[in-house]
């Protein structure tokens, strides 16, 4: 197949596009490449996929990899004039839209930047589709559209219509909008609510990069709601291959055209557990500072995944002992630790 995969130098996108080119299918990666977090990072990714620094700065310019298997483009989703055009010219099979303005906290300070790419952008996504004859597309959602829900674990049948972010409004903009096109226009969609990935090639800002980052360098690490957290942890293998059993499965099976699931661990971990697996694999004791609860986030996050297991056979098997120990000897590896 030839697959679209936006986001492609991001965390996701990167074990995503691995995973497909590995399985035979042409990818073209997609990325803007903006500095929300340290852009060498997501040069590198984009090199273990096979292209050049150089090649990938270029904007708008499709850029050759070493393997052929694979090409990349840096543009903005919300570009009006060249996403158009782009669907047009390349003609995908599927489309997984993993690109957006991440963050929760970062929502509060730059709204704007959460409106341009997960709003208006998704719209061209979705327009790229239904003009250009896409088969499916599936696209990120995320477990934050559950807001201040209290009932756990969460589960797609609960109401989000509480968000407590304006992250979390965007993405739970995108399930309407995937909703409305795929009763209007007859294509299938499938939305991907994320709970806390982690792993190998994270992103910065995230608790385990943060943590660990700080341990090493004898700094204290931000323990928020003085510990009182529990999330839904999901190590990367589990949810790329989540992600690629979709895409690989035969429609034509699937009756309804619209479908949200929950992507997770199925468990939930508690913070400070999780911070004694990180002190554990470090032989490090964390200097804690106890925070209050920051604005827009939520206490505990946990997925109900019965539907993903039943339509998928999605198997979330990483121990969080394991996930750590795996993120921490990467690490070390990347920055010379």
């Amino acid at each position: 197949m030839k697959i679209l995969i936006t986001g492609a130098a991001g965390f996701i996108g990167f074990y995503v596009s691995k995973k497909l080119i590995e399985q035979g299918n042409k990818v073209i990666g997609l990325d803007n490449i903006n500095d929300y977090y340290d852009v060498n990072l997501k040069f590198d990714r984009l090199k273990e996929l096979g292209v050049a620094k150089e090649d990938a700065e270029l904007y708008n310019k499709k850029a050759k990899s070493s393997t052929s298997s694979f090409e990349f483009i840096r543009l903005n989703l919300e570009d009006r004039d060249n996403v158009p055009l782009f669907f047009k010219k390349e003609k995908f099979d599927i489309v997984c839209n993993l690109a957006a303005q991440a963050g929760v906290r970062y929502s509060l300070e730059n709204p704007e930047a959460y409106i341009d790419s997960n709003v208006t952008g998704f719209l061209n996504i979705l327009e790229g589709c239904r003009n250009n004859d896409v088969k499916h597309l599936l696209y990120a959602s995320s477990s934050s559209v559950y807001g201040l829900n209290s009932k756990i674990p969460f589960s797609t049948s609960d109401n989000v219509d509480t968000p407590a972010s304006l992250y979390a409004a965007t993405k739970k903009s995108n399930e309407l909008m995937a909703h409305t096109y795929s009763h209007l226009y007859k294509f299938p969609t499938t939305g991907l609510r994320f709970f806390t990935v982690y792993g190998p090639w994270g992103r910065p800002d995230m608790a385990m990069f943060l943590f660990t980052d700080a341990m090493l360098n004898n700094k204290p690490i931000k323990v928020f709601n003085e510990g009182n957290m529990e999330r839904d942890f999901t190590y990367i293998d589990d949810i790329t291959e989540g992600i690629v059993r979709i895409i690989n499965k035969n429609l034509e099976e699937r009756k309804d055209l619209y479908r949200v699931y929950n992507i997770g661990n199925n468990n939930s971990v508690k913070l400070l557990d999780f911070i004694k697996s990180i002190e554990e694999n470090l032989n490090i004791t964390a200097k804690k500072t106890l925070m209050p609860m920051q604005a827009g986030d939520v206490e505990k996050t946990w997925a109900n995944v019965d539907s993903l297991i039943k339509d998928y056979n999605y198997s979330p098997n990483t121990p969080i002992n394991e996930g750590v120990k795996n993120f921490i000897t990467w690490y070390k590896k990347y920055y010379n630790k």
